[in-house]
């Protein structure tokens, strides 16, 4: 039986460009799938089970009955994996496939092995892309198309915890580097409310989505460090949208030079403009900062200045990657003698550096000896 168990590798994600600003339509942002990773293995079993490594939660009992997945669980933390079990689940039922018993093993390398502290690598939206592609390879035994499982991971997530974006999600779907327009989480939850099915939401034209792979120039490094302490995502979220509601111009604003900024970006990267990029991650990182301030939150941390200040100096040019509040600072350097020179800096700031680097696949199914 262990021959054919199947083992998806999904890659986790960083932000280069545009955070918070995607969470309103059209606007733009730059993510990086990296080579850090969640792995989830699925195999037939007499019993429907699931282990979670991460959460010390093993051979949990699961049923699929009224088109809903049921984990044999009072923990919480076991509702996003519920969520995604139950979507997958549903699009294979809706498509006339029949569901086969299987036990799912989901093990993470996202996090801080010695500590178990949080890199801000997305952890969550890839456990459910990871858990979807699986459950969707065991049955149909080909390889799902990355905006199958992207969008099947966005309803998941949003009937989940009611918000986000979804690039981290599509970030670990695709892998490599995406430029990146969010569905908009409220249209999504209305139209997933609305409609009678998942395949009648799935070929609804998602009107705000947009996903494009692009591709870095040759002769830029990327090098991030961890400032070792975690950020709540969530809470800066609120913190940022707060300023929406007391001062629309100044939201407003923010907007518009995050958008230029990671214009510039793009540009750099099409015309192969090396300056015009680092000068598109300079700006962003000081819209960033100045909406922090206009809303009385500390996005860009003293451990994330410094990180940034560092490759300044050295002729590149960083930024929090995210929403900022602690994690990980990515830095854009010019030639691999400064990015090393950088990490040797970096280090002597205490400041951590990570051997984090683009990952060119999305979720994909590995060989892997079953455990």
């Amino acid at each position: 039986m262990s021959n054919s168990t199947i083992t998806i590798q999904v890659p986790g994600k960083l932000m280069i460009a545009g955070e918070f600003a995607v969470l309103e339509p059209y606007h733009k942002l730059i993510a990086m799938a990296v080579n850090r990773f969640v792995y989830v293995d699925i195999k037939p079993s007499e019993r429907n089970q699931l282990t979670l490594e991460k959460l010390q939660l093993t051979n949990l009992n699961w049923v699929f009955t009224n088109d809903q997945v049921k984990i044999d669980s009072e923990d919480k933390r076991v509702d996003f994996v519920q969520e995604a079990m139950t979507i997958a689940c549903k699009y294979l039922a809706e498509r006339g496939t029949t569901i086969e018993n299987f036990s799912l093993r989901v093990k993470s390398e996202l996090d801080d092995k010695s500590t178990g502290k949080k890199f801000g690598l997305g952890s969550s939206a890839a456990v459910v892309v990871g858990v979807i592609t699986a459950i969707l390879q065991y049955h149909m035994k080909k390889k799902p198309e990355p905006l199958l499982i992207f969008k099947l991971a966005a309803i998941s997530h949003i009937a989940a915890q009611g918000n986000g974006s979804g690039a981290d999600v599509a970030a670990s779907a695709y892998g490599g580097i995406i430029q990146y327009s969010s569905f908009q989480a409220d249209w999504l939850r209305e139209k997933y409310e609305e409609s009678h099915t998942l395949l009648e939401l799935l070929e609804m034209d998602w009107k705000y989505l947009s996903i494009k792979p692009i591709t870095l120039l040759e002769h830029i490094h990327i090098r991030v460090g961890w400032t070792g302490s975690p950020a709540s995502t969530g809470n800066l979220v609120n913190q940022i949208l707060q300023l929406k509601e007391r001062n629309f111009n100044k939201y407003q604003d923010f907007l518009r030079d995050s958008e230029e900024a990671v214009e510039h970006f793009l540009k750099g990267v099409q015309t192969e403009n090396l300056p015009q990029l680092l000068q598109g991650i300079k700006q962003n990182r000081a819209a960033l900062v100045t909406v922090g301030k206009e809303a009385q939150t500390e996005l860009e941390t003293s451990m994330i200045t410094q990180l940034c200040n560092l490759a300044e100096e050295l002729g590149g040019a960083a930024k929090q990657s995210g929403a900022g509040g602690g994690d990980c600072g990515i830095a854009f350097m010019p030639s691999i003698e400064s990015a090393n020179h950088l990490t040797h800096v970096w280090e002597e700031a205490g400041i951590i550096p990570l051997e984090l680097q683009p990952y060119f696949n999305g979720a994909t199914p590995i060989e892997k000896a079953s455990p």
